[in-house]
């Protein structure tokens, strides 16, 4: 098997390096807050506000790596009984509809940040305009459903797409 270039590492595991960023950031801005809170008595200015921005983007972007790997809240008791061909059908109509509801979701998202974009509003010390802060949420949105979508992509190249709706026991005995 050829190892994956660097490309494609990247592109595989882009949302995971970006929210250790995004968590590194926000973990050395509370660091540096607490630091010169504990010698000096006060704080700093920035690194508050930039240790929020951060932790907003740290969150958002690790919505689709939880999408990339199944690890999004399921509730799928009501479906063991059924045989898994059905199971995956239900599975499949229910992310059709997550992937619908993200849709709609980042269009909301985007007429928000669109306007914050056309009427700037400075963040008070970093003087960022907040628009591009909040441009992370639509992004992540459709993330999402590009990882959704592309979990079923890979998994029919593969041939494993029952293995969505498989429990470990059923994998066992298949």
């Amino acid at each position: 098997m050829d190892k994956p270039s660097l490309a494609r590492k990247l592109y595989d595991h882009f949302e995971e390096v970006f929210s250790v960023v995004c968590i590194g950031t926000m973990v050395v801005c509370l660091f540096l807050q607490v630091g010169m809170r504990w010698t000096t008595g006060a704080g700093i200015p920035w690194s508050e506000e930039l240790s929020r921005f951060a932790f907003l983007w740290a969150v958002f972007s690790a919505a689709p790596v939880l999408a990339k790997h199944g690890g999004h809240v399921r509730i799928t008791a009501q479906f063991l009984l059924m045989p898994p061909k059905y199971r995956l059908g239900f599975r499949f109509f229910a992310d059709i509809l997550w992937i619908a509801s993200n849709f709609l979701i980042a269009w909301w998202c985007w007429e928000v940040v669109r306007s914050g974009l056309e009427y700037p509003e400075l963040s008070p010390t970093l003087n960022i305009v907040r628009g591009y802060v909040e441009l992370i949420i639509p992004i992540s949105f459709l993330l999402m459903n590009w990882r959704i979508a592309e979990g079923y992509i890979i998994r029919w190249r593969q041939g494993t797409l029952l293995d969505l709706v498989l429990e470990q026991s059923e994998k066992v005995e298949a």
